[in-house]
């Protein structure tokens, strides 16, 4: 019986001796699947969004041309979450669902970056993870709602110019986790109207839209959801890399929804009771 054992052994561990550092990494989550907490989804905090009206975009010369014309918009109440979706919270996604890891994956040390939000999602596995919490991606006006409120501020924190207290910007383009990525919730100053962090900087931030450059003149005033399809979605908030034109309130980028990079990241929402 104890030879039986021991044969065993070697060949789990040969097994495990064959394995990258990521397949290792992910036939650990797999295990995680009947924990408790990986199999209720995300129970991240969520700051409540009440319905009403703001103005969307920008207007007179200030801006770029797809950020115009400044419109009224209404949209009914959300919840959206405090902090960008962190390397911790997709790792427990990750060994619940099976699903495959983000770009980039390799070089995470969830001892040290659990906190940082997770980049080389794509806009599928950003939706996917969503589903999986119970939520959604939100809207562009949603996303635009939570970041400036209802006085049009021009960055979340309002209309100061952006500064290393603020937000984490303009790190230049090299990556690495532990030198541009911040742990969410870092800002405390930098925080929206609605208490979010990280609406500016840090990560890009995926939304639920195709992107249009002229959506915005044809656009609905109740609860947008931009074109029926397209060839680009939308991102919002700038990321590390980023210059303080890129983290205003109303600026837009665009992406194909199969990009993956180490700028990009995502946060999600949900409808309250009464909305659903």
């Amino acid at each position: 019986m104890r030879k039986r054992i021991a044969v065993i052994l070697i060949v789990l561990s040969v097994t495990a001796a064959w394995l990258s550092p990521v397949e290792a990494q992910l036939d650990r989550l797999r295990k995680l699947k009947k924990d408790a907490e990986a199999m209720q989804g995300d129970s991240v905090p969520m700051a409540s969004i009440p319905a009403g009206e703001f103005w969307m975009g920008v207007g007179g010369p200030l801006g770029l041309e797809d950020e115009r014309p400044r419109h009224r918009i209404r949209l009914d109440s959300y919840a959206m979450d405090l902090y960008e979706v962190t390397t911790g919270r997709y790792a427990r996604f990750l060994g619940a669902t099976g699903r495959g890891a983000p770009w980039q994956w390799e070089s995470v040390n969830l001892q040290d970056d659990a906190d940082r939000p997770v980049i080389g999602v794509d806009w599928h596995d950003a939706q996917a993870y969503c589903r999986w919490a119970g939520k959604r991606l939100p809207t562009e006006a949603e996303w635009e709602r939570a970041a400036k409120g209802t006085d049009e501020r021009r960055y979340p924190w309002g209309n100061q110019d952006p500064t290393a207290k603020l937000a984490n910007f303009a790190l230049g383009a090299r990556f690495s986790y532990s030198q541009v990525l911040m742990p969410v919730g870092s800002y405390e100053g930098g925080k929206s109207p609605a208490g979010l962090y990280d609406m500016a900087g840090n990560v890009w931030e995926w939304v639920q839209d195709w992107y249009g450059a002229d959506y915005f003149e044809e656009s609905p005033e109740q609860n947008p959801t931009g074109p029926s399809d397209g060839t680009f979605k939308v991102l919002r908030g700038g990321s590390w890399s980023e210059l303080p034109k890129y983290l205003l309130t109303y600026a837009r980028f665009k992406l194909l929804p199969t990009t993956r990079n180490a700028f990009t990241g995502f946060r999600c929402v949900k409808n309250v009771k009464g909305d659903e």
